[in-house]
């Protein structure tokens, strides 16, 4: 009975390494969309409107994954980065075009996650915010310089564990629970402050930096291999390789949604509880915390704002350099030396560089987000149109083009945040004429 008993663990813990190690790309994008402009974002909405907007979470989450699976669809398909397939199916300058407002969106945000990283810190251990900015862009930067893809993705994939610390700060703090379960699937708030939290919402969640990075992870995982193929080369491993795609990105995706629903209901049970509903930043989330939930809470919050930092500015400057690179077919890869991809990697040092600047100058990073987010807004709608038709193409795709089920999903995300990014922009013209 023991030696069954035994066997029996074995297997099922053989099945479970099995299934982690194939958390690879989806995993880690999903993460990084919980960067720390996102938990801004996240947490305004919870300490605004309590559980009232926890719904959005469920909505968000088949809309994302289908784009997502889209964006990993094509790099597995092909072997190459969305950017290089762009190319292939429309006019290198309109594809040119979008890479160039991802590029300036991407290091915009990269500038405002470092500020909040920085932030976090000095409150955590004091100190002066510049210099925590130049510690944190000057690892960052080291790391994808000159640490092995292989190894480099292993170190994403832990820093992944950095954003339970938000469900940490759910289990301290004091939850209405029914009135969370009623939050989440019943609508109550649809006044303008709301709609425009929702669009805010949205445009957070699918974001268009990790298209760009999860088909790049893919065909950056065959290129780097000696054993794997694309999709059209090795038919055969189609069955295996979409399961596991789907496997990865559905689990990426509902990892990256159940920490965004952590930090509204945290926020919710402590902050819009006390009256608390305008935070304009991920640290002053934090900060708000210490009073309300006491210093373990915002230690957690904190510190969890640190370690998404470091796992979403590597992605911002990485998926920036893969659409360039591709865009002007330079040798990409972050597994290749820096003197093996010189383009490549001084993407990544310049985008680094400028929003580490961005600190050091008087535009307000909070504000310089809001124009990212705008950029994103007028970024993502045209990339996923143009992604949809690309994975639909028997041209491109061979004859593993994309089911009718990830077609609906895919159309179906792309009609939600055409909506989105229109309101969005309605709103930011507002606020330029007001």
């Amino acid at each position: 009975m023991t030696a069954r008993l035994q066997n029996r663990f074995e297997r099922i813990k053989h099945r479970i390494g099995g299934s982690l190690r194939e958390l690879g790309p989806g995993l880690v994008t999903g993460a990084a969309d919980d960067d720390p402009s996102g938990i801004a974002t996240y947490s305004q909405a919870g300490a605004q409107f309590g559980y009232s907007l926890l719904w959005t979470m469920v909505l968000t989450y088949p809309l994302m994954s289908a784009i997502q699976l889209v964006s990993a669809h094509i790099g597995r398909v092909t072997g190459a980065g969305l950017a290089s397939n762009l190319v292939r199916t429309f006019p290198k300058r309109a594809v040119a075009l979008l890479v160039g407002i991802l590029a300036i969106a991407n290091t915009i945000n990269i500038g405002a996650d470092l500020s909040a990283m920085a932030a976090s810190a000095r409150l955590v251990a004091g100190g002066g915010e510049h210099v925590f900015v130049i510690v944190f862009a000057t690892v960052s930067t080291l790391l994808q310089l000159y640490v092995p893809y292989r190894q480099y993705a292993h170190i994403l994939k832990w820093l992944t564990l950095t954003l339970f610390a938000y469900v940490g700060v759910l289990l301290v703090v004091h939850t209405d629970w029914p009135a969370a379960a009623v939050g989440l699937v019943l609508p109550k708030e649809l006044g303008s402050d709301a709609l425009l939290t929702i669009v805010a919402v949205f445009g957070t969640t699918i974001s268009p930096y990790l298209f760009f990075w999860q088909s790049s992870q893919e065909a950056e995982e065959i290129a780097d291999s000696p054993t794997q193929k694309s999709i059209r080369q090795s038919p055969r491993s189609a069955p295996q390789q979409f399961r596991r795609m789907r496997f990865d990105t559905l689990t990426g995706m509902a990892f990256s949604n159940f920490i965004a629903l952590a930090i509204m209901m945290a926020t919710a049970a402590t902050l819009h509880s006390r009256g608390i509903t305008q935070i304009n930043s991920s640290a002053q989330a934090a900060e708000a915390l210490r009073p309300v939930a006491g210093d373990f809470a915002f230690g957690l919050f904190a510190v969890g704002i640190i370690g998404t930092g470091f796992l979403a500015v590597p992605i911002l400057a990485g998926s920036t350099a893969f659409a360039v690179a591709e865009i002007f077919g330079w040798t990409e890869g972050l597994e290749r030396q820096p003197k093996q991809a010189a383009g490549f990697y001084s993407v990544i040092v310049f985008a680094t560089l400028i929003g580490l600047l961005i600190d050091w100058s008087p535009i307000d990073p909070m504000r310089a987000l809001f124009w990212s987010a705008v950029l994103n807004g007028v970024t993502a709608v045209p990339l996923m149109i143009a992604m949809m038709i690309v994975v639909s193409r028997h041209e491109v795709m061979g004859r593993f083009t994309a089911n009718r089920t990830l077609v609906l999903f895919g159309w179906a995300a792309t009609a939600v945040m055409t909506l989105a990014s229109g309101a969005m922009l309605v709103d930011s013209v507002g606020h330029a004429i007001g």
